[in-house]
């Protein structure tokens, strides 16, 4: 289809801006940026696609520099290391009458961007919520283990909550682990010492899941509980898909939405086609019946 659109016309820029591979979901992100770089030049005779990863806010600033400055983009796609100190970076591309989307982590100032792409985050939470209120029809005492204090976090804390209200299901205590595998495992450490019964444990993210399999099993309890985490790692899914006890589902926060901002950034700097606004992706529930899909 879109070989169909596309319309050989002056030879145009994406620019496309990503956070460095840092952990899972960040590494997923990255080879989902990488994979339609192809395709996408193929199927657009005159379009090159630019990938930069940053590893800091500042850096990926300067990459937006050089994206306009030396690559004379035409169009951007960007998710933000830090939403704030990329606003103003974003801002200044745009004033150079850049087409601009943004992925994941917006910026502080809205109106800026052409585009919007993202997973649900409220969703996200719910969706995990509903698991373990359906596993736990009786009530039961869970954990949760949470990102960093941002926006994405208390959307997906705040669908999770809402989803158990009523439930019977008590939250011992929820804590910060940073999206992090070594702070989940520290983390799960002190719940397991303090609570002696903990039925299930809600992750958010599954590199701070491997961490919390890491304590749980260090601590030989993992016949008392079960995990739930999210973003479709692959290692996760892979436990899901061989019936793993343990982590019985995952829920999807889909890394490749990079590749969706990707095309329609295309679909519009090559084909004119009207794609401004929000894009909002699904969180399913990935199953031992459907892993296979996601792996």
């Amino acid at each position: 289809m879109l070989g169909a659109l596309a319309t050989p016309a002056l030879a145009q820029k994406i620019g496309v801006s990503i956070p460095a591979a840092t952990h899972g979901w960040t590494g997923g992100l990255n080879y989902h940026a990488e994979q339609p770089r192809d395709r996408l030049q193929a199927a657009y005779p005159g379009l090159e696609v630019v990938v930069v990863t940053a590893g800091s806010a500042s850096e990926q600033a300067n990459d937006l520099e050089d994206l306009v400055a030396i690559h004379n983009i035409d169009a951007l796609v960007v998710l933000p290391f830090e939403s704030a100190p990329l606003t103003g970076p974003v801002r200044n591309v745009k004033r150079r009458g850049v087409f601009v989307t943004v992925v994941d982590r917006g910026l502080a100032e809205a109106g800026i961007e052409d585009v919007y792409v993202a997973g649900n985050n409220e969703e996200m939470g719910r969706v995990s919520g509903e698991y373990i209120r359906q596993r736990l029809s009786d009530g039961g005492d869970i954990v949760v283990l949470r990102g960093i204090p941002t926006v994405i976090d208390e959307e997906r804390f705040n669908g999770f909550m809402a989803a158990i209200e009523g439930s019977g299901i008590n939250v011992l205590d929820h804590q910060y682990a940073n999206w992090n595998r070594d702070d989940g495992f520290t983390v799960m450490q002190d719940f397991l010492a303090r609570f002696p019964k903990i039925d299930a444990v809600w992750a958010q993210d599954d590199d701070i899941a491997i961490g919390v399999i890491q304590a749980v099993r260090q601590a030989r309890r993992q016949d008392e509980l079960f995990i739930v985490g999210g973003g479709g790692m692959k290692d996760i899914v892979r436990r899901v898909m061989e019936g793993d006890s343990l982590t019985p589902v995952d829920v999807l926060y889909p890394p490749a939405m990079i590749a969706t901002a990707m095309e329609l950034t295309a679909l519009k700097l090559m084909a004119n086609v009207p794609v401004n606004g929000r894009y909002i992706l699904g969180s399913p529930l990935i199953t031992e019946d459907n892993a296979e899909d996601y792996y």
